[in-house]
């Protein structure tokens, strides 16, 4: 007799959403509910690879807080209510402001989880349309957009991420960034642990310059342990030797780069012997470091939130690779690459492009510039809060919890309070989304296709792979892309109850007439309608994303090439198709003026100035920086029993003789810039001397609504910061080096 649980049990395909490895992973799904999770070896890109978070995906996308229904404030009380009573009361509620200030009253912040949906993708941007706002904030101030301003000076391609060649170089050297745990960030790496092995079977070195021994230093050749926020100093004195010395050597990259002479001139007040002091390495180290980076048959440099989050965070992000150019090991094998997204456009001819600018705007009350159309996250609050001409009226957030993940969050959770109206889109009560009038959740991620739309432009292998709904749409549920899509159809006049399906179809009406008019699309001077006719039936993301591979480099330029790539042939292989090795592509991705990498672009020569004027600053005796957990990623993750405790924890690490020194036992009083905290120690010398450590995205409120955090709340480290200091360029807040007291608590 075959018995029922037999009979209902079956495994299904699907890619880890929780982190920028995407891992492929095989879920077992018994009544509808996924009760194990592994690693899926016939995976193209991650090959069996598993984390401890892609283990509990289970446990994440049955997690009993997670909000089953909407939720709607009556008298105060945020109650569950039906999806249409939801959407009235949205429409009712943004509408009213929207209708007496205008849509651009509305603030929208927009958290990490978006990197990681279709939805986040392909809607979200529509909705900031459809308000016309210019109040945007999201995470990219908390984490990459330095990388976005140096790319986009560099290159005129804010979005052509530098990737290192992880497979093939001989010579890797990771700043301020710990793949180990993080699996890579802004460089897509499934088993870091795999690619060391590799590099070391081929006699390939590994140096991390960080000044924490983390898991990824404690495998290295060799750590450097600099004093925070001293990176883009010490970068300088690597370009400063290798002209000094003689060892500048562009190889191929030399018809395509210029500033070249600039970069030397700044350079000459960075020697060695100059910055040693200030960033706690001597100059044997540097020197070394950069003679070494130069001999290697093939190097790649990759900084991450070390050199992001801090105070000369683009001029870090940027001499990264100035001294990736200098080597040679831009763009070419076992060097720093450009991967090239399945959804990226089919490429076109080289030509000079108009380059990239910020400022275009600035912020009302600091006068932040716009970067990438967006203001600082760290402003949020006192946009919010100081009242004027154009102060905020409403706010949209998306899949986000600033109130933990920015600066001050107190300010910000206060000036949420004061709002006209705020509309949440998230699966939990939290610390941010408390304050919504209507919380709309979108279902777990087992019911949730998965495309990567935006981390396909930066795995360390080209690749394409799509995960339909695991498990079928619970009964009254719906999915993100059509909760987005109905606050689109409020925003542009049609009502919360149009058809969803409007929304995609005039997105590729639109795409599809810019392609055939635009004289180097593949399917230039053709017929819209037929093309619309040929995309793949089915909801609307779909035919959205079957477009997208369509036109995309690898696509089938609707049946222009007959072995081309769609979203039905993506389907047909389900565990992905690899596209091969990177390989070079400089001059497709250029958009500069110039037509040429531009080593030196205006803004960030003018802020070298500032940086040398940091060297004659008299060192903090102690400054903070954040760590990430392997099984952590911001404040999402903290509600799960199988990552919850152990060495998870929000502990203040510090090396045992500072402790000694302050009479610090098993608590400490911190404090910073903008308040002061205690938090439970813990001793480890892999903590340089004057430097402690926080993790980032605690400070769980036991009455938001996620019960297992409440347990092991642990302390906000932002609350020690204020949010008035910023990397100028790029609006980021200063998250790490940040000046703090300690003493016993």
């Amino acid at each position: 007799m075959i018995q029922p649980d037999a009979v209902d049990t079956h495994t299904a395909l699907r890619i880890c959403p929780f982190c920028e490895a995407t891992c492929g992973l095989v879920l077992t799904i018994s009544s509808g509910a996924v009760t194990s999770a592994r690693g899926d070896r016939e995976d193209v890109f991650s090959a069996g690879f598993i984390c401890p978070k892609g283990a509990s995906f289970g446990q994440l996308d049955g997690d009993p807080d997670r909000l089953t229904a909407p939720l709607v404030r009556r008298d105060g009380e945020l109650v569950e209510a039906t999806w249409d009573e939801a959407f009235q009361a949205v429409a009712d509620g943004l509408g009213a402001v929207v209708g007496e200030h205008g849509g651009r009253s509305v603030a929208v912040y927009a958290g990490n989880p978006n990197a990681h949906t279709i939805a986040g993708g392909l809607y979200v941007p529509l909705i900031i349309k459809g308000l016309g706002t210019r109040l945007t904030f999201s995470a990219s101030t908390l984490d990459q957009m330095p990388k976005h301003v140096s790319l986009g000076l560099m290159f005129g391609n804010p979005v052509a991420f530098t990737v290192p060649d992880v497979d093939r170089t001989d010579h890797l050297v990771v700043i301020g960034a710990n793949p180990m745990v993080s699996n890579g960030s802004l460089a897509t790496v499934a088993d870091f642990p795999g690619k060391l092995k590799a590099l070391r079977k081929r006699g390939g070195r590994l140096i991390v310059v960080d000044p924490a021994r983390t898991r990824t230093a404690e495998l290295a050749d060799q750590h450097i342990a600099p004093r925070p926020g001293t990176d883009a100093a010490l970068l300088l004195a690597v370009v400063h030797t290798l002209f000094d010395e003689d060892l500048v050597d562009l190889g191929a990259l030399a018809p395509h780069v210029t500033g070249l002479d600039d970069v030397r001139a700044l350079a000459d007040g960075f020697a060695p012997e100059v910055v040693a002091d200030h960033c706690g390495v001597t100059a044997t180290e540097i020197r070394a470091l950069t003679r070494d980076l130069a001999a290697a048959p093939s190097a790649a440099v990759y900084g991450r939130m070390g050199t992001s989050t801090v105070e000369f965070g683009s001029l870090g992000s940027w001499l990264v690779d100035v001294v990736n150019v200098l080597t040679g090991n831009l763009d070419r094998p076992g060097g720093v690459m450009f991967p090239q997204s399945p959804v990226s456009s089919a490429p076109r001819p080289p030509k000079p492009g108009r380059g990239f600018r910020t400022g275009r705007w600035h912020s009302r009350v600091s006068g932040h510039p716009e970067v990438l159309s967006e203001l600082p996250a760290a402003a949020l609050a006192e946009e919010l809060a100081t009242p004027g001409d154009d102060q905020p009226r409403a706010v949209i957030s998306i899949a986000g919890n600033p109130v933990l993940s920015a600066p001050d969050g107190d300010a910000l959770s206060r000036a949420l309070d004061g709002v006209d109206f705020m509309l949440s889109v998230d699966p939990y009560l939290n610390e941010t989304t408390r304050h919504a009038d209507v919380i709309l959740p979108p279902p777990p991620p087992s019911q949730s296709a998965h495309f990567d739309v935006a981390l396909s432009s930066t795995p360390v292998r080209n690749n394409a792979r799509y995960s339909p709904p695991a498990v079928e749409l619970a009964p009254g549920r719906l999915d993100e892309p059509e909760i987005l899509s109905r606050i689109a159809l409020i925003l542009y006049g049609l009502g919360p109850f149009a058809d969803p399906a409007l929304v995609d179809e005039q997105v590729i009406t639109m795409t599809l007439a810019k392609e055939t008019a635009d004289p180097e699309s593949p399917v230039a001077g053709r017929d819209p309608e037929e093309l619309t006719a040929m995309l793949t039936a089915g909801r609307g993301y779909e035919r959205r994303l079957d477009m997208m591979l369509r036109l995309g480099p690898y696509g089938d330029w609707f049946g222009a090439r007959e072995d081309g790539l769609t979203l039905e042939r993506l389907k047909a292989a389900p565990h992905g198709i690899d596209f091969g090795a990177l390989r070079p592509r400089l001059t497709e991705v250029l958009r500069t003026p110039s037509g040429k990498v531009e080593l030196a672009p205006a803004p960030l020569v003018a802020d070298v100035a500032r940086l040398a004027a940091s060297l004659e600053r008299s060192a903090d005796d102690f400054v903070l920086i954040g760590r990430r957990h392997l099984r952590s990623n911001n404040s999402w993750m903290h509600n799960l029993p199988a990552l919850a405790g152990g060495t998870n924890r929000c502990t203040l690490q510090i090396h045992p003789l500072d402790a000694e020194d302050l009479g610090i036992t098993d608590r400490a009083r911190i404090k910073g810039p903008g308040g002061e905290l205690e938090a439970p120690v813990e001793l480890t010398d892999a903590m340089r001397r004057g430097v402690v450590s926080l993790p980032h995205g605690w400070g769980h409120d036991p009455g938001a609504g996620q019960r297992v955090a409440a347990t092991q709340p642990g302390v906000n480290v932002n609350q020690l910061n204020d949010g008035l200091t910023l990397d100028p360029l790029s609006g980021t807040a200063v998250l790490n080096g940040i000046p703090v007291q300690l003493a016993p608590a």
